[in-house]
């Protein structure tokens, strides 16, 4: 499915791998939780390892170790009127130092895509 990044429509080479789904080949997404679980394999992961956060998780208890092994972050909207997560990409930019991609994916409206 293509995605809007820097302004033009591009193809998504990432796939989410849902918690009770296999492991893919590729650059892969997973919940935050079960990085914490499986972090040691994903860190071997062939691809690229991404995560995605809810608006209920927390990153404080990742590492810079951690962060350095993850390469994109999916803040996933449950509505559109749900703007906790814009705090959270912040937190990512300020207390946890992320410099890599951050994604919003799920129910967000046009409008709140530069947030």
């Amino acid at each position: 499915m293509p995605i809007i990044k820097d302004q033009q429509i591009t193809e998504n080479n990432w796939t989410f791998v849902a918690d009770d789904a296999p492991l893919a080949g590729g650059n892969i997404t997973v919940t935050l939780k079960r990085w914490l679980e499986e972090k040691a394999a994903l860190k071997n992961h062939a691809g690229k390892v991404g995560i995605r956060i809810a608006p209920l998780d927390s990153t404080a208890n990742l590492t810079q170790e951690d962060w350095s092994h993850i390469s994109l972050v999916e803040l996933e909207f449950p509505a559109f009127t749900d703007g906790r997560l814009f705090s959270a990409a912040q937190l990512l930019r300020s207390r946890d130092g992320y410099r890599g991609e951050i994604r919003a994916v799920g129910n967000f409206i046009s409008d709140q895509v530069f947030y």
